[in-house]
């Protein structure tokens, strides 16, 4: 069976945390982003690893390598302006006999390894799958002086999350048409909706959350410490 490439995008600089790097910033004994790497590497589907990230980080990420221990391939890739430009760089960068391709969130550091492993078979199958969720508060649209002016109906809406996992040739093909018309994308299955590229939907159930501001890392740090705590067969669930 082909490989699994894995995008890991860390090319932002976090100003929402508002600590410096969120990436490097310690939960639980290891940077963020090393529990994101460690999660990926030890994953059996993965043939190899591109980190995107930016210049001035590239000596911390190669420290890194060496507490994780890892045991896949792995290299380094330069970001570029936008996250489209980075995923671009990073897709660019993987192996031509990858079958599959997965991006997926630094800051993304606990995504279940059964939700991986599920919306992987379904890239497989689709050619092109991304793990999400129901949204399950009220929806409301605001307007500039923060009023309300309206409700959303919620019905069919869903909060993609990562990874996202496509066929090479099939993200490759939708990134490119994303530059060529010059289109302002912030995840990857909205280039797939502008090739005309169907995305299956995989319901991730389980706490799958990005760090995005300081509130958010207790909370993974917890998760995290769940995963350690538990017994090993858990862990990989």
């Amino acid at each position: 069976m082909p490989g699994v490439s894995i995008v890991i995008v860390a090319a932002g600089s976090g100003r929402r945390m508002g600590r410096g790097d969120k990436l490097f910033l310690d939960v639980g004994g290891l940077p963020l982003i090393g529990h994101t790497w460690q999660r990926f590497d030890q994953l059996p589907e993965t043939s190899e690893i591109i980190i995107v990230t930016r210049d001035d980080a590239r000596p911390q990420f190669k420290e890194l390598a060496k507490r994780i221990g890892t045991g896949k391939p792995w290299r380094l890739e330069a970001g570029g302006e936008e996250r489209q430009d980075s995923v671009w760089n990073g897709v660019n960068a993987t192996a031509a006999d990858s079958g599959l391709v997965a991006i997926q969130d630094g800051a993304r550091s606990c995504t279940p390894r059964s939700a991986i492993q599920a919306v992987l078979s379904a890239a497989r199958e689709t050619g092109a799958a991304v793990l999400a969720r129901r949204v399950g508060d009220t929806l409301k649209r605001g307007d500039g002086q923060l009023q309300i002016v309206g409700t959303i109906d919620r019905e069919n809406v869903w909060a993609v999350q990562t990874p996202q996992v496509f066929r090479r040739e099939i993200i490759l093909a939708a990134l490119a048409k994303v530059r060529d018309e010059g289109l302002s994308i912030t995840d990857d299955t909205a280039a797939c909706e502008a090739l005309g590229q169907a995305v299956k939907l995989i319901e991730c159930d389980m706490p799958n959350p990005k760090a995005t501001t300081p509130a958010d890392l207790p909370y993974i740090e917890s998760l995290l410490a769940g995963e350690l705590s538990a017994p090993r067969a858990e862990q990989l669930e």
